[in-house]
């Protein structure tokens, strides 16, 4: 079993295969901070790039097997194929190979108590909510997030050896890999289907992560997801419930919408306290996510009047339903949604926000993603008046032909909806600059460049610029 020990150094130089990441950009700051010698490849400049190079990281763009020399252990992520030549390089070699998620699992066992987020949905909203309220609570934690959150500077921050908190993603089962303390499973739903059989392959590997803990460890799980007992009865761990619907220990009750679209609730702890809680970003989703925080926060020792006000400060992490500007009188949005049901969700809280007209300009990530949840994506784009369909974000993919964005274009249609394909960001921010009206939202969703259309859009008019 591999095992890094963090104040050792044991290795003195680390290669990271892919480095570019948001994930293996974090844990490459990690060591930067902890005095290690890191270097790392990935296929293009970047701003995470850039800030690594500035802290004394070694970059090189473009792979090559000389770029290994010298390293004594290097990382790479799933992204990366089997014939990487560094990858091939550093196999036929004797340095040490582990790959992203085992690393982060050795990793975790450095600190006194490890918080481990995990779900299908709202990973990095709740790691960020969980983040500001344990900075703000004095906890100082070390925190890995798959985000950009102001509140720490940007996706990770170097704390104390007693907390870390991370994002934990179950694509190709690396949930199983890692090793926290206390881990948080916000929902069970279909996703990843290039490397998962189905929903039920999904819920047994969560399964199995929470077979994985021990009696001292704690499970925080929202028992609103119908797979939830599942784990619960798997696990040794001690059980904490959240949930809306359910009987559960942290409950969201008395529900309800401020004027500028921000849920407002009543925190009950198992009828034993009450407390008011007051979000300041989107979505009826996040209410789950801010319950999961509340739970985990409360456990390491926080107090519940202190963290509900903490929690009131958290304003949001970048591409989450993020305001990035106006096109004269036209607000645009940016938000990460990739999946039919974040799309729902993100899409719902926007009209809940507004009676204003939507357009919502949606760039489908992996084809395997697309081709897999067709039907899904067809029915999620309702709370939008008009939607835009950029051509697939190919990710780590290859297109094999099977699915084009025309399909999605023209399911939506069939549902009644008013959809348009349009293949080039030239075209559709030339159709934005057409179609939308005073007063209008253009929302840009995808996790992968979309952003970039709604920053051009607010760049090229006389409305204020992109934030």
């Amino acid at each position: 079993m591999f095992e890094f020990l963090l104040n050792n150094h044991d290795y003195s130089h680390v290669h990271f295969i892919g480095i570019g990441g948001i994930s293996m950009s974090g844990l490459a700051e990690i060591l930067l901070e902890k005095g290690y010698k890191v270097s790392g490849t990935d296929t293009k400049e970047s701003g995470i790039i850039n800030r690594l190079e500035n802290l004394g990281a070694k970059i090189y763009i473009g792979h090559s097997e000389d770029n290994i020399k010298g390293a004594d252990l290097i990382i790479y992520t799933d992204a990366i194929s089997k014939d990487n030549l560094e990858l091939e390089a550093a196999i036929n070699s004797s340095v040490v190979i582990v790959d992203r998620a085992t690393f982060l699992g050795a990793l975790m066992k450095n600190y006194e108590t490890s918080i481990a987020i995990s779900g299908t949905h709202g990973k990095t909203t709740t790691t960020s909510m969980l983040s500001t309220i344990a900075t703000h609570g004095n906890l100082n934690p070390t925190i890995l997030l798959g985000g950009e959150l102001d509140e720490i500077g940007g996706n990770v921050k170097l704390g104390n050896d007693k907390f870390i908190i991370t994002e934990a993603c179950e694509y190709k089962a690396n949930i199983l890999k890692y090793y926290p303390s206390i881990v948080i499973i916000l929902n069970m739903d279909e996703d990843h289907l290039d490397y998962f059989e189905n929903l039920d392959h999904i819920v047994n590997t969560f399964v199995k992560y929470g077979e994985n803990l021990t009696e001292e460890d704690y499970l925080i799980i929202n028992t609103d997801d119908p797979h939830a007992q599942k784990v619960i009865n798997a696990t040794k761990a001690k059980v904490i419930t959240f949930g809306i619907d359910s009987k559960c220990d942290y409950k969201a009750e008395n529900i309800s919408i401020s004027e500028e679209g921000y849920p407002k609730y009543t925190l009950n702890n198992k009828n034993k306290e009450f407390y008011e809680i007051n979000l300041t970003v989107m979505g009826n989703h996040n209410i789950y996510n801010s319950l999961a925080a509340i739970a985990a926060t409360h456990i390491v020792g926080l107090k519940l009047d202190n963290i509900s006000k903490y929690l009131s400060l958290y304003q949001g992490v970048h591409r989450r339903l993020e305001l990035i500007g106006y096109m004269d009188e036209i607000k645009v949005l940016d938000d990460y949604a990739h999946h039919p049901t974040e799309i729902k969700a993100s899409l719902k809280a926007v009209r809940n926000s507004s009676k204003s007209r939507i357009i919502c300009i949606f760039q489908p990530h992996t084809f395997t993603r697309t081709k897999s949840l067709l039907n899904s994506f067809s029915e999620a784009f309702t709370d939008a008046d008009i939607t835009v369909i950029a051509d697939i974000y190919a990710a780590r993919e290859v297109d094999k032909g099977e699915i084009h964005s025309k399909d999605l274009a023209n399911r939506i249609k069939n549902n009644g909806n008013k959809a348009i394909y349009l293949g080039s960001f030239e075209e559709i921010e030339e159709f934005i600059m057409q179609e939308a009206k005073y007063d209008d939202i253009v929302i840009t969703m995808g996790a992968g460049n979309i952003y970039q259309i709604g920053k051009n859009l607010i760049n090229n008019s006389n409305g204020k610029k992109a934030m």
